[in-house]
């Protein structure tokens, strides 16, 4: 039996150099604010937090921003891995047009998108005016605010999944088909299913990216207290008036919130991917 050898050449460099850059990184991008803000909560007291957390200003704007950042996120989901599906498997005139306007969310500024939204669906503008024509109202709505989170969040499913839908082999389908598969059955019992983990991996950068989104919202939504008012607007607010222990308060709040929702995300992709495993 030939000895293992001691040292193992890879194109990366070793554990300890790698590892240290990665926690050190890690450290300074995430852990220190993370734990910086968690530090402002403790100092302030877990009793004065709650009281914070307790203001009806502050749970309306808690309860709106993660509301329609859950719906918007599972607009995105649905729409997202279609129009990935399109993007790869069919041809059609302004389709490279079309996938790389998809990327314009990443490179657009949020305040500019913010600005052209709000100019698209404000009652004089293209899209507003006619929903006005049909008694509706966009801008300076909930609905507005939806729009700008379905915006920013559509990319992170469409390039998520688009890969996954590349690697499927088109013979998988056939194979479905000739075994007397109905279209609907091989959608929802082998595509589906593969396409699921991706699915959930764009579904909550989608997510996260709505709950924390600023710039695109706070132009098109109004900011009206207890109606249109995002919470990450509220923190900026008691930042302006130097009430940092408040700001800390709500921050801490949808820290705790997230990380909550991305926790049962990871659990059903983990469920997911051991079913796929068991297929």
């Amino acid at each position: 039996m030939a000895a293992r050898p001691l040292i193992h050449r890879t194109a990366m460099p070793g554990l300890g150099l790698s590892g240290g850059i990665t926690l050190a990184m890690l450290s300074i991008v995430v852990l220190l604010p993370i734990g910086a803000l968690l530090l402002q909560g403790v100092n302030f007291g877990l009793s004065n937090v709650l009281a914070v957390v307790a203001r009806e200003r502050v749970q309306a704007a808690l309860l709106l921003s993660f509301k329609l950042s859950l719906l918007a996120a599972i607009f995105n989901l649905v729409f997202g891995v279609v129009l990935a599906w399109v993007l790869v498997r069919y041809r059609f005139p302004g389709k490279r047009l079309l996938d790389a306007a998809v990327d314009l969310p990443f490179a657009l500024p949020t305040a500019v998108a913010g600005i052209a939204l709000t100019a698209l669906y404000a009652p004089n503008g293209a899209f507003g005016s006619l929903a006005q024509s049909l008694g509706l109202k966009i801008a300076y709505t909930q609905a507005g605010i939806f729009i700008a989170l379905v915006f920013v969040g559509l990319p992170f499913v469409t390039r998520t999944v688009q890969p996954v839908v590349e690697e499927i082999d088109r013979e998988i389908e056939e194979a479905s088909a000739t075994l007397g598969a109905s279209r609907l059955y091989t959608l929802r019992h082998v595509i589906l299913p593969m396409l699921t983990p991706a699915a959930l991996t764009g579904f909550a950068l989608a997510l996260a990216r709505a709950v924390g989104e600023y710039g695109s919202v706070i132009f098109i939504a109004g900011n009206i207290p207890l109606r249109t008012e995002i919470a990450p607007l509220l923190i900026v607010i008691q930042l302006e008036e130097f009430n940092y222990d408040a700001a800390a308060a709500i921050g801490i709040a949808m820290l705790v919130i997230s990380f909550a929702m991305l926790l049962a995300i990871n659990l059903i992709q983990i469920v997911s991917r051991r079913k796929m495993g068991h297929v």
